[in-house]
């Protein structure tokens, strides 16, 4: 004893200096060494038995116990069965013993050593562990205790760790579903125990505003009388041990639920008694006289009142969450709902005392939050069952609902009601898709619903009605979706807003555009406030309440613009036609407001509040363009129709939208209106492609100005959709109109000239511009060359899907420009940002353009790349160019992927060059280098050249190789492929895409049918 006594007094000294705050780490790490080498010795659990029975250190108590913990979790096998017969002795007596004087980490980590025996022994050498538990929690004095070993060994046996057999867990899962039964029926008789008990006190209780409320909606969702007034007792008073008990029960009762299957063992006393305990979560009542009391005991007494409201509803939840419900269950479910929304009711229910907002702001925040799950629970997983209850009245539910959204006192608390009204809405969509006959009878259902929650979203993007909450949000920080809190917030609420458009289009349209209208009157009336000073033109609105105004109408009317343009999608297609009057209205007005918009340049105007009311205006005007954008495709379809009826209504939308657009293409506006104009521009040019859009002189300044070389140019994204949109006009074919109507000749003459003007400056450049002799400084070089090819780029892009003519018209413009950049290639390849550009330029004529390029030109191409890319090249772009050098060689490699999967013969007399280049120069470079660059896409070449070449290895067809069954085929270039197969490892994984494909050509002969011709 006397060597157990001091091996303590040291571990404790050595555990005491360990963890104190002047010890070094490398003093540690000998303690460390130290306390492992311990742990590693035969007999060492003996000692620290002793150390458990008889320190106080915490320290020493937490080490021990992790002396056993490994013990049984990794050398359980090699212990003697005398051992391990006295441990599982020995620890439940200790933990009997101590444990209301242990801190709570140290028993609930001793509970789980005795579980992990349990995990390991039981019922084959411990079969009294599970009998042990009922006994604790039967027994009054160690209730608690028995509850926590319950909840840790239904997290350790029923989800064990990947350390125990399949045949193990499955054993064990069915243990624990044999005696589920029992324990539900333990844990239901503590709860009602402990609830009974405590009732009797409240048996008369002093009115109160939350006694006796059982309106008119409780009858509808409650079956019966009984249960009403059962929900309605009062809450009782609990004291902290049973609080203590209950919260334990509770936890179990949760995860219990999250393993065992929906069953009659889940019975509806247990069912009513946790509605009982969830109840505690809306006692606001109690939780106010706790505060009221004034002792710190007392507001720690109504938090844990409102815990086991939120346990409570945990429990509930996880049932919920089961999507497979027994036939036998479902009743019991409906009851679960039915009280759910009797306290649904008590939250939402709106007295003299109390506002809902305020007793939803009053309730614990956690409680809020597993009630919203319980409704997203509801929606998304069990309203498809429940509707079809004549007793489940899912119009009221949907009001309750809608009363518990609007007053959510967080704004992420709303975020999560709108994602359960999203729910909602699409099950309703796909109802009324897979049932069209009954589409109105589901519709007129829920009509009125859909209304109020239409107007109530609608009303709370706008500061008219809601600007105390819309100033709180943020608007500047981006979150990980790089969205603002307002836009998140703007965004979900107008995804609401379109799906209540998809099922009611009548009464969302005559909903929305009355406000849309209310608030365009107020910007198209600026006009009568603008007066010319000294400066230039100034919007003479000054007084502060006034400004104030004025800024939340521009703040509701770019929101607003913004929800017309989401519905954009709603007025084509089959119901072009029925909404077509619907649609012209909006958009004539879209058209008006971006003309009004440009025409007295609202944006450069000065006004009182500049840093408010400007960017107000600029995104007005922004928002009206985007809005106008989100009908192109409608235009288009506008378009088809005007083609055949030769309508002058949409020669005027058109010329007019491109009257608003063409003054704001210039460096004078602020780059968000400037885009805006472009990326429409763009969609006119692209998706309605009208024939006279050429012709229009608005459309003509704009090809003057791009292509007028004194002319300042766009900053570059904009310089790029313009060019694009002037691009696209020329290239792409008229819709509806024969081949010999579409002008091809003057149209690919005109596109020339485009490309020829925006070229002008790179087609000047000599090989010799990068050379010392040089007559522009390199940086102005380079500034061309990026400025050119980002342009050209950008066209080819965009021209790649469309038709054979058009790529052949696009590449007969371009051709000197591509013959130009594969001459000023060697000359830059030192210059990893310009080969950067010019190898993305070259890629994406590969991919789009390589037949109208021709054979002869792109084998002179690849042949310049191969001759280039020299070892010596490729070691300096990885290894010494950082990133930017990384990203040249795998575009080189892209390029080649290409080439090496293009059909046909041409290009095969480069697969030598290809894998030589793979195995010889790239891979010796890259291989010890742990950096993922350049790997991927070398390995994803060597896998397309095998896949797509593999008769440059195996000659004989796949027919051939059938039908000679296993006889040895020779292969051809085998040191190439076992080059690629030997010295790549990690390789292999793509490999055995190709050998499944294999496979699959056999697999398919050997199943046809004798006779057949196979493949």
């Amino acid at each position: 004893m006397a060597s157990e006594e001091a091996s303590l007094r040291a571990l404790e000294s050595l555990m005491t200096e360990f963890f104190h705050d002047c010890t070094t780490n490398e003093r540690k790490r000998e303690i460390e060494e130290l306390l492992n080498n311990f742990a590693q010795q035969i007999g060492a659990w003996r000692f620290c038995l002793y150390f458990l029975s008889s320190t106080r250190n915490d320290y020493v108590m937490m080490y021990s116990l992790t002396v056993f913990e490994n013990l049984i979790n990794k050398m359980w096998l090699g212990v003697p069965s005398q051992d391990k017969m006295e441990i599982r002795s020995c620890l439940p007596k200790l933990l009997l013993a101590h444990h209301k004087t242990l801190p709570y980490f140290i028993r609930n980590k001793l509970c789980k050593v005795i579980v992990d025996i349990g995990r390991q022994d039981w019922p084959m050498f411990y079969h009294d562990f599970f009998t042990n538990i009922l006994q604790l929690i039967q027994s009054p004095v160690t209730t608690p205790l028995g509850l926590i070993m319950l909840k840790t060994t239904s997290e350790e046996l029923a989800c064990p760790r990947e350390d125990l057999s399949v045949a193990r867990k499955e054993e064990l899962r069915k243990l624990l579903l044999d005696q589920v039964q029992t324990v539900l029926g333990l844990l239901t008789g503590i709860l009602e125990t402990v609830w009974d008990k405590h009732s009797v006190t409240a048996a008369t209780p002093p009115p109160s505003p939350t006694s006796g409320e059982s309106g008119d909606l409780l009858s509808n969702l409650l079956q019966s009388p009984s249960s009403a007034k059962l929900l309605n007792q009062p809450i009782p008073i609990l004291d902290a041990e049973s609080e203590y008990i209950c919260s334990l029960a509770l936890e179990c009762l949760a995860h219990l639920f999250s393993w065992i299957p929906l069953s009659a063992s889940i019975t509806p006393s247990l069912l009513t008694t946790i509605f009982h305990f969830a109840r505690f979560g809306c006692d606001i009542r109690a939780r106010k006289m706790a505060s009221v009391n004034g002792s710190s005991q007392n507001c720690v007494l109504g938090q844990e009142r409102g815990r086991l409201g939120v346990l409570a509803m945990s429990c509930i939840n996880e049932l919920m969450s089961k999507n497979c419900v027994p036939m036998e269950f479902e009743e019991y479910l409906l009851r679960m709902f039915q009280q759910t929304f009797y306290l649904l009711q008590k939250i939402t229910k709106d007295n003299n005392a109390h506002t809902v907002k305020s007793r939803l702001e009053e309730l614990d925040e956690s409680y809020i939050e597993k009630f919203t799950d319980f409704l997203r629970l509801f929606v998304s997983v069990h309203l498809r069952r429940i509707e079809s209850y004549s007793q489940f009245p899912v119009v009221e539910f949907l009001t309750l609902l809608f009363k518990y959204t609007f007053h959510q006192p967080t704004h992420e608390g709303y975020f999560s009601c709108l994602d359960i009204w999203t729910l909602f809405l699409d099950y309703l969509t796909s109802k009324i898709k897979s049932r069209l006959g009954d589409k109105e009878a589901v519709l007129n259902r829920y009509e009125d619903a859909l209304v109020l929650l239409l107007t109530e979203v609608l009303n709370r993007i706008q500061f008219r009605y809601n600007q105390a909450q819309l100033e709180e949000l943020d608007d500047e920080t981006l979150d990980d979706d790089q969205q603002t809190e307002w836009q998140r917030y703007l965004r979900q609420s107008l995804e609401v807003v379109a799906k209540v458009m998809e099922l009611l289009p009548t009464h969302a349209f005559s909903t929305l555009f009355p406000v849309l209208q209310d608030n365009l009157e107020v910007y198209l009336g600026l006009q009568q406030f603008i007066v010319t000073s000294g400066s230039g033109p100034r919007l003479n609105i000054t007084a502060e309440n006034d400004c104030r105004r004025l800024h939340c109408s521009l703040r509701d009317l770019s929101s607003l613009l913004q929800a017309v343009g989401r519905l954009a999608e709603y007025f084509t297609g089959d119901v072009f036609a029925a909404r077509f009057s619907d649609a012209l209205t909006v958009v004539e007005r879209l058209v008006k407001v971006t003309l009004y918009g440009s025409q007295i340049k609202l944006y450069n105007i000065e006004t009182a509040v500049p840093s408010v009311l400007k960017p107000d205006l600029i995104d007005v005007h922004a928002q009206s363009l985007a809005a106008l954008q989100a009908y192109s495709h409608w235009l288009a379809q506008y378009c088809s129709e005007a083609h055949r009826q030769n309508t002058q209504q949409f020669v005027s939308l058109i010329s007019t939208t491109m009257d608003a657009i063409t003054p704001l293409i210039t460096t004078k506006v602020q780059d968000k209106l400037l885009l805006s104009a472009c990326h429409l521009l763009v969609s006119l040019a692209t998706t309605v492609r009208p024939v006279f859009l050429i012709s229009i002189p608005a459309v003509q300044k704009v090809f003057n100005r791009i292509t007028d070389a004194s002319a300042q140019r766009l900053v570059d994204k904009a310089q790029v959709l313009v060019c694009r949109a002037l691009s696209n006009i020329l290239l792409l074919p008229w819709p509806n109109l024969p081949e010999n109507e579409q002008q091809w000749p003057v149209r690919s003459m005109n596109h020339a000239s485009l490309i020829s003007a925006l070229s002008r400056d790179y087609r000047n450049l000599k090989p010799n511009a990068v050379t010392p002799q040089r007559k522009m400084p390199l940086d102005d070089t380079k500034v061309i060359i990026h400025q050119t090819l980002s342009v050209l780029e950008d066209i080819v892009e965009n021209i790649s899907g469309e038709s054979t003519k058009s790529r052949q018209i696009c590449y007969q413009s371009l051709q000197e420009s591509v013959q130009v950049s594969l001459a000023l290639f060697p000359a830059f390849i030192h210059q990893s940002d310009v080969t950067d550009e010019m190898l993305s330029f070259f890629l994406t004529l590969f991919r789009g353009l390589r037949v109208q390029m021709g054979v002869p030109f792109t084998e002179q191409i690849i042949q310049t790349f191969l001759n280039m890319f020299t070892r010596e090249q490729l070691a300096e772009s990885i290894l010494h160019e950082g990133s930017t050098g990384c990203r040249v060689v795998e575009k080189f490699l892209k390029i080649l992927q290409v080439v090496v999967q293009e059909p046909g013969q041409v290009f095969k007399p480069f697969l030598p060059s290809i894998i030589a280049l793979c195995m010889e120069q790239v891979y010796p470079i890259i291989a010890e280098r742990p950096s993922p660059d350049v790997k991927a896409e070398l390995f994803e070449l060597l896998f397309r050249t095998l896949h797509h070449n593999w008769r440059y290895f195996f000659k004989s067809t796949i027919l051939a190789s059938v039908q000679r069954g296993m006889a040895e085929e020779q292969m051809e270039n085998q040191p190439q492929f076992s080059a690629i197969m030997q010295d790549l490892p990690s390789f292999t994984q793509n490999v055995h895409r190709l050998v499944n494909d294999l496979r699959y050509y056999r697999l398919c002969n050997d199943s046809l049918p004798p006779g057949t011709v196979k493949l």
